[in-house]
């Protein structure tokens, strides 16, 4: 045979789906072969395998069937969410399965592939002003679901955020590093609800392994130590002190959320490493054409802190990644800047290289 038998998949997964919603999770971990650096294995546990190619697709799925076990969402309800994009996506996945209408606030500055994206997913898509960062689109939520009887999804506060990741993404994780060794998790946070409910998870079955947290350089809320004010529900009363523009979409909003601040206050980080958003667009570029890997611009800065915990890991270290999404939502922000439409001059002398299909003068 001219292919690889041992390495296909033939079999299917064995297993008819009843939706859409079924597909959500066991997301695989992948090594890093190419930008491999010398005395440490990095591996990538890839999220956008994901149907609505994020890690936010846990998070909806149970924000949606916590609400509706508890009786918080009834038939039919209009669902409100303020998002920078991936949330707000795996809404749409799960509010066009089940049928509930969905109304998203979000920053206008946020990528239109995301917008376009939900809006495919038939949701409605209201745009906030860029002045009021991200407690602006959260404010707008509260407003409309206050108004009109919608469900708020609240992903920022509800314990729906890290439960589905200490129940998920941690398990998947000790179930992939089983008898293997792991020593390092690097992850960022937008709710902060992977590192909280992962860090309930290792910290209790794999101790020895570290939680690095990372955040942008030019907004490192988390390292400011200064405390977010909040309201008697945990929601935000204001931007955060420490917050600047960043390009690192669906990290970092403009306060600290009550899901993070369960992490941070639980101690399920081990080290806070900050990382500047140019690091991140270009290990993001070299993941794809280096490792056939595209992420988003949060998945390039992730890696780039784990390049960094490399550099001084014992040998034969092994770090577990996490890459939030694909690289695919962001072709109008600066992740895409450079990779031109036409053909470069080396693409026109290939083709000119041969008589079939040259382009007229």
């Amino acid at each position: 045979m001219s292919v690889r038998p041992e390495i296909y998949k033939t079999e299917g997964r064995g297993k008819l789906y009843d939706s859409v919603l079924e597909t959500i999770g066991d997301t695989p971990s992948i090594r890093i072969n190419n930008l491999k650096p010398e005395n440490a294995d990095i591996y990538v546990k890839a999220e956008f395998f994901n149907p609505a190619a994020s890690v936010k697709d846990r998070l909806a799925l149970n924000i949606i069937e916590a609400a509706e076990r508890e009786g918080k969402l009834r038939p039919g309800q209009t669902v409100v969410e303020a998002t920078s994009g991936n949330t707000g996506i795996g809404l749409a996945m799960v509010c066009a399965q089940k049928g509930y209408p969905l109304v998203v606030t979000m920053v206008e500055t946020f990528s239109v592939e995301r917008r376009k994206l939900m809006r495919m997913l038939g949701a409605k898509v209201v745009l906030t002003p860029k002045a009021e960062k991200g407690f602006g689109m959260v404010k707008k939520a509260i407003e409309l679901a206050d108004e009109n009887g919608w469900f708020l999804a609240s992903q920022f506060e509800t314990s729906a955020n890290a439960d589905i990741h200490e129940a998920t993404t941690a398990r998947e994780i000790l179930n992939d590093f089983k008898g293997k060794r792991l020593d390092y998790i690097v992850t960022g946070y937008g709710t902060g609800g992977t590192m909280t409910g992962i860090g309930r998870l290792i910290k209790k079955e794999r101790p020895e392994v570290k939680i690095i947290l990372t955040e942008p350089a030019n907004a490192a809320l988390v390292q400011s130590g200064i405390p977010q004010e909040r309201d008697e529900c945990g929601r935000p009363v204001k931007g955060h002190p420490a917050f600047e523009a960043h390009p690192i979409q669906g990290w970092t909003p403009d306060f600290i959320s009550a899901v993070l601040q369960e992490g941070l206050e639980a101690g399920y980080y081990d080290q806070l490493l900050p990382v500047a958003g140019a690091d991140g667009i270009d290990w993001a570029q070299k993941l794809a054409s280096k490792e056939g890997i595209l992420t988003g611009v949060s998945g390039g800065s992730t890696f780039a802190v784990s390049q960094k915990v490399a550099e001084t890991a014992e040998p034969g270290s092994v770090i577990l990644c996490m890459l939030p999404d694909t690289g695919e939502r962001y072709l109008s922000t600066p992740l895409f800047e450079g990779i031109a439409e036409g053909m470069s001059d080396e693409e026109m002398a290939i083709s000119l290289s041969t008589p079939f299909g040259q382009m007229p003068d």
